[in-house]
């Protein structure tokens, strides 16, 4: 396979695909906007109580969930894509992208 050579405005667009992602899953995901409202709730306290390092593992701990939420969530769209009736080995695969997360 053939790398493409480094071009700046193809890492923009790259991210502007995350971003869109996450977009998707903010809207989709109830869960993810749980998480996102307590790691902003993590954040405001460690402003005025918690030490440095524990905000720091705190925050990455809420941002790993989301990490999971995300992957949970495209495991469950190619699930969707691929059987749209229900069939048991999708359910299994579903329910051990949940217990992933």
């Amino acid at each position: 396979m053939e790398t493409r050579p480094f071009q700046f405005t193809g890492r923009i667009r790259s991210f502007g695909h995350a971003i869109a992602g996450i977009i998707r899953m903010m809207r989709c995901q109830h869960n993810a906007r749980i998480h996102v409202i307590a790691t902003a709730m993590v954040i405001a306290a460690g402003f005025f109580s918690i030490s440095h390092p524990g905000m720091v593992l705190d925050c990455t701990r809420g941002l790993d969930h989301l990490d999971g939420g995300g992957f949970k969530h495209g495991v469950r769209i190619l699930a969707d894509a691929a059987s749209p009736n229900f069939h048991p080995v999708m359910r299994d695969a579903k329910h051990v992208a949940a217990g992933a997360c």
